[in-house]
């Protein structure tokens, strides 16, 4: 059973998230780029919302990831998968995305995620 303070804090995020969510869309030519963390972990989709299609997903349970040596629920960690969605988007043939920080704050680690992926060569 969940405390009282808990669920007023995941409807709190479900808000936010909507709200987030009415305002930005992710299309073929720029899509949107999902970050979603847990305590230990953060993942990271890059989404084309008008075919409703995941283009690339990358968390800190991958290989990719892994081989990096980082811990997964740090800043440094969150930097490490923000340069590795950054490496394979290029790959990919995406250069541009609109950044979707799930309802979380921009701060720590979502921040984290987006800095190391400017830098890698994405633009917001």
């Amino acid at each position: 059973m969940k405390t009282q303070n808990a669920r007023k804090r995941e409807t709190g995020l479900a808000r936010r998230h909507r709200r987030v969510r009415g305002k930005i869309s992710g299309t073929a030519q720029r899509p949107r780029m999902c970050v979603t963390r847990s305590n230990n972990n953060i993942y990271v989709q890059v989404i084309d919302d008008v075919a409703g299609k995941t283009l690339l997903g990358v968390s800190t349970l991958g290989p990719d990831f892994k081989a990096t040596g980082k811990k997964s629920g740090t800043v440094e960690g969150a930097a490490a998968i923000g340069e590795i969605v950054g490496k394979k988007a290029l790959e990919a043939g995406i250069t541009e995305i609109v950044f979707d920080r799930g309802g979380h704050l921009y701060h720590g680690r979502v921040k984290a995620v987006a800095e190391a992926a400017r830098e890698a060569g994405l633009k917001f």
